[in-house]
């Protein structure tokens, strides 16, 4: 498994509407509203980096209203995801 975060910028006075369809996917563990250039922070999961980017490309990506992304991969140490 394979995880990272995304950054969300969207359209002004879409951030509910995208807050909404964020939280509905499967592969997104959290989403988190924030202030500042970027709307959105989330952490997102899938099995490998081809299926993480497939995720961000086809789905996020794809909402209207959505601007820009940003993703982190998240790092581990010694094989051990952070948790």
């Amino acid at each position: 498994m394979i995880y990272g975060f995304v950054m969300v910028q969207c359209d002004t006075g879409r951030e509910q509407e995208v807050f909404k369809l964020l939280k509905g996917y499967d592969f997104v563990e959290t989403v988190h509203p924030l202030f500042g250039e970027y709307d959105f922070i989330m952490r997102v999961k899938a099995d490998d980096p081809n299926g993480l980017a497939s995720n961000i490309i086809d789905h996020i990506r794809n909402i209207k209203g959505v601007k820009d992304t940003k993703t982190y991969l998240e790092a581990s140490f010694d094989g051990d995801p952070m948790e």
